[in-house]
């Protein structure tokens, strides 16, 4: 059969992501720090976009709360005027907070600080510095003597006796090699050895943690008080010697967006403050129009000009949703702005994405990485989407709620006598919520709470 070429008409549908969706999309699941460094970023990029700084904002209600909070906060400094050694800074010349607090110092700035105060030789000075470069993030020591002789080329005599010297160095119990190994370090300072605690680390961390008191005192024959006191000591040592130094920035939360109660309404406001506002340039618009330039140049000034146009509509168009949305979840929870914690609803994307008329995607966008200040306290837009338990009346309740439930049935409860996740799950049912024990343990254990048998308290 002879092959031939032919020629059809037909038509389709199909959906193609451009850049400018694309784009879209991307800034919809920004967070407003991102944002920011986005725009700046476009600002260099793109010659037709800059920063309108002539622009006048109507006031908000939020400005004019803001006004009233900065007026009385004056007439509290002027109350307060030289009762201290504060520095008075108008708005444009007080520091950063960050440039106003200290850097925390280091690990290793805080061992080498001791390094270089103690009297070692320099080849000990060395071994210190290499031991000292390789603790681990919980200040641990994970290679053994001979590895570390292998790389500083010293004798295992050296190596041990600088090991033993850094281990005698604050915090207490760096440089150890395991958790056992850890606490008997701080046992041996707190002149220890060979006492019941010292027993109780060498054989028995297992029972220990399991608090199994009586099977400890019955293989070191000596009674359930005694080892109750030292289970005591050694809870109070530091099974992490790294854990107050880290070299990390603190992470600073700002919020996207604003829920405050004016005249018994809440009101969703955006917080802007230090988005810059975009403009056009009108001396490139001019270029743009002038007959003397080349083609290329204007084709390019007029795709410049395109994506300008569609990254202020898109930023526009992020912000009115964020609005929608957030005006969304507080008309949810409205009950949890009031009332707290305990009246928080049930809520699945799909519920605001009926309510605003969008793709339950684009909630899950808008919602990512965003956070709100409310009268309650500044959360994650995700935190008020919770999946429901029913309650005996036929009504449901928030997973959070009854999280939140667990943890205060969990602090009421007597330490010597704590409750069994069985008997959570009961009092819980009394109060019309009916889960399982092993939905109790799931909560418990997402709460960061021990088991009953580790809270257990015997003295």
């Amino acid at each position: 059969m002879a092959l031939e070429l032919k020629q059809h008409l037909k038509l389709a549908q199909q959906l193609i992501m451009t850049p400018q969706l694309q784009q879209a999309i991307k800034l919809l699941q920004l967070s407003r720090l991102e944002l920011q460094e986005y725009i700046e970023t476009e600002l260099q990029q793109n010659p037709l976009l800059e920063v309108d700084t002539t622009r006048v904002k109507e006031d908000t209600l939020e400005e004019i709360a803001q006004r009233k909070e900065l007026r009385q906060r004056w007439e509290a400094y002027l109350e307060t005027y030289g009762q201290d050694n504060i520095p008075y800074y108008e708005d444009e010349e007080r520091p950063s907070f960050e440039a106003t607090t200290s850097k925390p110092e280091g690990l290793v700035d805080h061992l080498m600080w001791q390094l270089r105060l103690n009297d070692f030789t320099d080849e000990e000075r060395a071994i210190g510095l290499f031991i000292i470069g390789n603790l681990d993030h919980n200040g641990y020591l994970p290679m053994d003597i001979p590895s570390i002789c292998q790389e500083t080329g010293a004798s295992e005599e050296v190596v041990e006796r600088v090991l033993s010297r850094v281990q005698q160095f604050d915090p207490q119990g760096i440089a150890a090699r395991d958790l056992k190994d850890c606490l008997k370090i701080q046992a041996r300072q707190l002149g220890l050895e060979n006492s019941l605690v010292w027993k109780i680390i060498e054989n028995h961390l297992q029972d220990l943690q399991t608090k199994n008191y009586h099977k400890i005192a019955q293989e070191l024959s000596t009674s359930v008080e005694e080892v109750a006191q030292a289970a005591g000591i050694i809870t109070n040592m530091e099974p992490r010697p790294a854990r107050d130094y880290s070299d990390d920035p603190p992470q600073y939360i700002v919020p996207d967006v604003y829920v405050v109660k004016l005249e018994g309404e809440y009101v969703v406001l955006l917080n802007e403050e230090d988005l810059p506002v975009l403009k056009f340039s009108r001396e490139y618009q001019e270029m743009m129009k002038s007959n003397s330039m080349s083609k290329l140049a204007r084709d390019y000034l007029s795709e410049c000009y395109k994506s300008a146009q569609w990254l202020m509509k898109s930023i526009q168009q992020r912000q009115n949703t964020l609005v929608r949305v957030t005006e969304s979840i507080v008309k949810f929870q409205r009950e949890f702005l009031d009332h707290g914690i305990s009246h928080l609803k049930p809520l699945v994307l799909r519920d605001v994405a009926d309510d605003v008329g969008m793709h339950e995607s684009t909630i899950s966008r808008v919602t990512s990485n965003k956070y709100v200040h409310t009268c309650q306290g500044t959360f994650e837009l995700k935190f008020f989407f919770n999946s429901g338990i029913s309650k005996s009346d036929g009504s449901f309740v928030a997973s959070q709620s009854v999280k939140n439930e667990i943890e205060g049935i969990i602090k009421a409860e007597d330490p010597r006598h704590p409750l069994s996740d069985q008997a959570i799950a009961l009092i819980l049912k009394q109060k019309g919520v009916s889960i399982a024990r092993r939905t109790v343990a799931k909560y418990r254990e997402l709460l960061g709470i021990l088991p009953s048998n580790q809270r257990k308290k015997h003295f």
